[in-house]
């Protein structure tokens, strides 16, 4: 204990463990908690309880009181008066034990701070970008790469992060769609709980958990045309349906706290949403963690101008249920007299206020402020070596073989290979945006990768062009290079002269990620032409993609014989795809966002819902469609290939009806026809032939990942109940529907035959 207000309850808590039996211990537990935040609440005075409320972003000027701007000064002095909880973007066992200890030796009551990062998809150990490692479908590689994070960050005073990102996107103009786990609410709501439990282990209170966040609540995803911090027209049937389960899994995994959207949802900002953070979140789904704000959105509501100033955002987002304001300084500022205006404000004060206080106890951080501020174990345990070989096997997991006719793939013969483009001998890119504390062009480059893996063959490079102008940084829009050719020539000749080109294409590291939405999904810049310059010349090429978002290769698919989909894949980029590249490992990963064949098309995913008039017959135009272009994607939902082939035999039930309390099971025999062994993701699909809503044609209920030898046959099956066919109906009831159904077992979304069924009641 580290003060003498934690003596009050001692003696009843030790009571109440050694009373209760082992089937109850955990309830127990729990119930000590709150008894603690209880007892520990009731000495606080209000300036104390809003300032747990309250979080500041800081750096290393603020563990020490020699600031030196008037910002700091004001900040450091309420740090050390109680007047904040939390703060982000403090990093290292060192800076975060300095401002641990002088928020402890300086207020009454030493209540300790949370310190939180955007610990995304790694902390010093990149793994690929969230949307490309989503590709694995691989869930036990995701809580492994979320436990890494986790353990690296915390051993570097972390413990907090603001991830995982649950939103489903359908429109890849969005730039968070990196951040994301693609278009489809099975898959996401699977994700979602294994990377929370790679951020949280089994309990907070264990050594390297960190307590995870679910963001953006809600809708951030849908914003309109894909323009970041837009505006979002959903109705409450996309809401309940695609929006909102992987945010429900969230809070059935326990996840410790909540992110609210920048974006409004039905005309009402996110941050004082009553339906979503009061009645669905707090009320419905009993979340007893705590809700934080994004980055100044309570103050946004201004601007949103459903807040006349920002003392009225305060009282709006703390009556609908934000906890903790981010940056915005609306709780410190303006609660107390808001309180002293309107004392019925107290209980939502008192509320959020026990929320805070409950999860610095889960987290251990009363027993020890200092329990993450370790400095030798920092050195020891961030960027080990086993963390930068799970990194290398998180990225050969993800990538995705889009293409691959005359079998151009795999680089087996000795050949001389010319490799070409702006991201070829890149070793920043990789990183991805949101790379941690991930250090600059650290990334294993294509062209080193190559030279370790592919060493008999000979290895040619050269850049072809410019892709980015200037810096590329989180902080600053990125300039593209649209007239500088100088490299053109050089990279045509080299191509002339090679068995087979190798071109490095795609995005910059900042090209997407937050504030990074485009209006053109196409290659960037001069690399498109660069392509075709180069396809002139030689057409034996394999195009190596490097992006944070589907993109419009309609081009592209049309010419190049081999495309691969390598994401940024984090710290060892290079080697993984090399190793794709010469057969080393066969490729295995399904897309999970749509790809478009044109940027018009979008949003475009693969459970999209029958139209009143989805076709009129031969020869008509009376339906819903472009006339320029068919509705179907470029590359669909659950598509990638291999470098083997899978069989699939027809589907078996166990029985052709259920009623509401049994079940059947769903068997299909796959086998590898192929000559080289690899991995499988066999999806199961579903469709309701009809309800008393509107859904999806198919939607994704089961998928198993299985490895087979070639020529080996492997039955997978997967169980179907009435609890897997439930959807939300008009009046948010979530409910299963007796009727006539039909599944299928197969590689992609876009393939496999039906086989029907029946619900009774």
């Amino acid at each position: 204990m580290i003060n003498k207000y934690f003596s009050i309850c001692s003696w009843s808590f030790l009571f109440l463990f050694l009373s209760c039996n082992s089937q109850n211990i955990e309830t127990a537990i729990l119930s000590v908690i709150d008894m603690k935040v209880v007892s520990f609440f009731s000495l606080m005075t209000l300036q104390e309880k809003i300032g747990q409320l309250n979080q500041y972003s800081v750096g290393e000027e603020m563990t020490g009181p020699n600031q030196d701007n008037e910002d700091s000064k004001k900040r450091y002095q309420q740090l050390i008066n109680g007047d904040v909880g939390s703060v982000l973007n403090l990093l290292g066992a060192e800076n975060t034990r300095l401002l641990q200890e002088q928020v402890i030796n300086n207020t009454r009551l030493k209540i300790p701070l949370i310190f939180a990062y955007d610990v995304i998809h790694g902390y010093k150990t990149i793994f690929p970008i969230p949307l490309g490692e989503s590709c694995s479908w691989d869930l036990d590689i995701i809580e492994k790469t979320a436990k890494i994070a986790a353990k690296e960050a915390a051993a570097s005073g972390v413990q907090w992060t603001f991830a995982p990102m649950v939103d489903i996107s359908r429109d890849a103009r969005w730039g968070r769609v990196m951040e994301g786990a693609g278009e489809d609410p099975f898959l996401g709501s699977k994700i979602a709980d294994a990377r929370i439990k790679g951020f949280q282990g089994n309990s907070l209170d264990e050594p390297f958990t960190i307590a995870a966040c679910a963001k953006h609540f809600a809708g951030y995803g849908f914003v309109e045309s894909g323009k970041d911090y837009n505006i979002v027209n959903v109705g409450k049937n996309t809401l309940m349906n695609v929006i909102l389960p992987p945010f429900k899994q969230a809070a059935n995994s326990n996840v410790a706290t909540f992110m609210n959207a920048f974006n409004d949802i039905d005309g009402t900002p996110a941050s004082a949403n009553n339906f979503i953070l009061r009645d669905l979140l707090k009320r419905d789904w009993n979340f007893d963690g705590v809700v934080v704000s994004d980055w100044n959105s309570i103050g946004e509501m201004v601007n949103h101008r459903t807040a006349k100033n920002l003392r009225s955002a305060a009282e709006q987002a703390l009556i609908a249920g934000c906890d903790i304001d981010m940056e915005a300084t609306a709780y410190v500022d303006h609660l107390d007299s808001l309180v002293k205006d309107n004392p019925d404000l107290l209980i939502h004060v008192d509320e959020a206020v026990k929320r805070v206080l409950k999860l610095k106890f889960e987290l251990g951080l009363f027993e020890d402020p200092f329990r993450y501020c370790n400095i030798e174990l920092e050195k020891e345990t961030v960027g080990a070596k086993e963390h930068f070989e799970l990194a290398e096997k998180a990225a050969l997991n993800s990538i995705v073989l889009l293409k691959n006719s005359k079998n151009v793939l795999p680089l087996i013969e000795k050949k001389k290979i010319a490799v070409i483009g702006p991201l070829a001998n890149d070793g920043d890119t990789p990183l991805g945006n949101w790379r941690g504390k991930g250090e600059q062009n650290s990334a294993t480059s294509l062209v080193e990768g190559m030279k370790m893996v592919l060493k008999n063959n000979s290895i040619n490079y050269t850049k072809g062009c410019e892709l980015s102008i200037g810096n590329n940084n989180f902080f600053q829009e990125l300039k593209i290079n649209k007239t500088d050719r100088n490299g053109f020539k050089e990279a045509i000749e080299l191509a002339k002269s090679s068995d087979v080109v190798v071109m490095a294409l795609g995005e910059p590291a900042y090209m997407s990620g937050e504030g990074r939405s485009r209006a053109d999904i196409g290659l960037p810049g001069l690399q498109l032409e660069l392509l075709k310059e180069v396809y002139a010349v030689n057409k034996n090429i394999v195009l190596v993609l490097m992006n944070g978002r589907p993109m419009t290769l309609t081009w592209e698919n049309e010419h190049i014989p081999a495309i691969i989909e390598t994401w940024h894949l984090g710290s060892r980029a290079g080697i993984a795809i090399a190793k794709v590249l010469a057969g080393v490992h066969n490729p295995s990963g399904k897309l999970t966002m749509s790809f478009p064949k044109h940027v018009g098309q979008l949003p475009i995913y693969y459970n999209h819902k029958n139209t009143g008039r989805p076709t009129s017959g031969p020869n008509q135009v009376f339906y819903s469609h472009h006339t320029d272009i068919d509705n179907n994607p470029l590359y669909p939902f659950g598509y990638g290939l291999s470098y083997t082939s899978f069989d699939y035999s027809d589907i078996t039930l166990s029985n052709d009806s259920l009623d509401f309390n049994s079940s059947i099971e769903a068997s299909v025999d796959v086998t590898n026809t192929g000559g080289v062994d690899g991995a499988e993701i066999v999806q199961m699909y579903i469709t309701d032939h009809f309800a008393s809503v509107t859904l999806p044609n198919i939607e994704l209920k089961g998928f198993k990942k299985i490895y087979l030898r070639k020529g080996e046959t492997q039955t997978v099956s997967f169980v179907v109940d009435s609890d897997l066919l439930r959807f939300y109906n008009d009046s948010n009831n979530f409910i299963s529907e007796a009727g006539s159904f039909s599944l299928k077992i197969s590689t992609s979304s876009s393939t496999g035959d039906m086989k029907s069924f029946e619900l009774y009641q």
